[in-house]
């Protein structure tokens, strides 16, 4: 004869079993999400790095140029940094350099005209599209974006006066202006359970080599 009593949990046992699944399972799903906001975090930091680094290296190869091949004075060829002083503020640079060596010679300058692409160049910060510009009259096309998702720019001048190594730092070009800091910062998008806002700064220091502080120590 068959026994009427069968084994099986109990309704108490079940709740006690899935109240015990369901944290285990938060607990998986709360370091699951985590690992994925890692990831997401990284990969923007990467991106941002990427971009803003290339960014960097154009600007600061034209920056280095500034002024090759512009002297002032006839006799004395006294160096010239390139800067166009009344454009060359913290949020934007613009120089100019004879990178062909063509064009008029007088007794003020040794290059009159930089009328070929690159030779004339402007780097700005555009708040609308969160973009370093690059503005060059010569070139098509004339306006072009080195890199956006950018918060901001900035442009420091250090200024040199003889053979001093001492720089004063300045927030906007002079003629002594020997050497360019670039600034840029990344606000990169928010990522669900890290900590925001979280941003990135990238800094290349730019030695003119035309100015006359640099061609005093050769």
């Amino acid at each position: 004869m068959k026994s009427r009593s069968q084994g099986g949990f109990s309704l108490l046992e079940m709740m006690i079993a899935m109240t015990i699944m369901l944290m285990l399972m938060g607990v998986v799903t709360t370091l699951l999400s985590k690992s994925l906001g890692i990831r997401a975090r990284e990969s923007q930091k990467t991106d941002a790095l990427t971009s803003a680094q290339a960014a960097l290296n154009v600007m600061s190869r034209e920056i280095a140029n500034s002024g090759f091949g512009i002297y002032q004075g006839s006799n004395a060829r006294l160096g010239s940094n390139g800067l166009v002083i009344a454009d060359s503020t913290d949020s934007q640079i613009h120089f100019r350099s004879n990178i062909y060596n063509d064009g008029p010679v007088n007794t003020t300058n040794s290059v009159l005209t930089t009328n070929d692409p690159g030779e004339d160049i402007t780097y700005f910060f555009d708040g609308n599209t969160n973009s370093i510009v690059r503005f060059d009259p010569n070139d098509t096309p004339q306006t072009s974006v080195v890199v956006n998702r950018i918060s901001s720019v900035t442009f420091t001048y250090f200024d040199y006066s003889g053979t001093s190594s001492a720089g004063t730092q300045t927030t906007s070009a002079t003629t002594d202006t020997g050497r360019v800091q670039i600034s840029e910062r990344v606000q990169l998008d928010a990522v669900q359970g890290q900590a925001n806002p979280n941003s990135v700064q990238f800094t290349s220091q730019v030695t003119l080599r035309n100015s006359c502080y640099m061609l005093n120590q050769y």
